[in-house]
């Protein structure tokens, strides 16, 4: 058995220390780089995160995972809300089911084409006044209960979920669950980006449920939807 002194051993980890650190600064910087050539959120977000490799590398307090971590890279973004719409479960389930009338209340979409019974093309208003695209399949669906899917690969946002619609007690309509679990560009950091821009993700969705709760019990969507509440 080779023996390794201790002087060896501090050797070794030192070496691998410093080979670490070039990685974060050199790698962090071709993410700048890159970020700043793209003029886009998702250059803005690489370029930050290509920040956040610099600053772990030159202070060695980090690995590269650990820094990665530390700025959200990688952390899916899960959304739960759940709302009682005095509506009985198919007539919702069906207006739901035609995806394409889920921008008349999502104000995040711009449109969403039905391509056939299980895929559909969706388009999304991102910060700075562009857009997200991807495909999204249908994993299951029990006609008036739940449907689920998941987008396919390349979408500009991987995201996955289900809507649930189960009769409400006391005969007071349907209760509608909506799960929503995504990876946007630069996951929680993008998350933290949309709430300066008024997408932060949960207030998104449950506004989403309650103008659909509006238009399926009144027929309409209140123009004073999104305005201050008074006292």
């Amino acid at each position: 058995m080779e023996y390794i002194s201790g002087d060896k051993q501090n050797i070794s980890q030192s070496e691998a220390s410093e080979t670490e650190r070039w990685t974060s600064l050199i790698g962090g910087s071709a993410m700048v780089l890159l970020g700043l050539k793209q003029r886009s959120l998702r250059g803005v977000l690489t370029a930050l995160a290509g920040g956040g490799l610099i600053y772990q590398g030159a202070t060695k307090q980090s690995t590269i995972k650990q820094a990665q971590e530390a700025i959200g890279i990688n952390q899916p973004i899960k959304v739960e809300k759940t709302v009682t719409i005095n509506k009985p479960a198919d007539e919702l389930y069906r207006f739901w089911h035609n995806f394409e009338n889920l921008p008349t209340f999502m104000k995040h979409l711009k449109f969403v084409k039905v391509s056939n019974d299980k895929r559909s093309h969706w388009v999304a208003n991102a910060p700075l006044g562009g857009s997200m695209e991807w495909d999204a399949d249908i994993i299951e669906d029990r006609e008036n209960e739940f449907i689920s899917w998941a987008s396919v690969e390349g979408a500009d946002v991987d995201n996955s979920g289900f809507i649930r619609f189960k009769k409400a007690p006391g005969d007071r309509g349907t209760e509608v669950k909506i799960v929503i679990e995504y990876n946007a560009p630069g996951g929680a950091l993008a998350a933290t980006f949309a709430k300066l821009f008024g997408e932060e993700p949960e207030q998104q969705i449950g506004d989403d449920l309650r103008r659909f709760k509006m238009l399926m019990e009144t027929g309409e969507i209140s123009t004073t939807e999104g305005q201050p509440k008074g006292e």
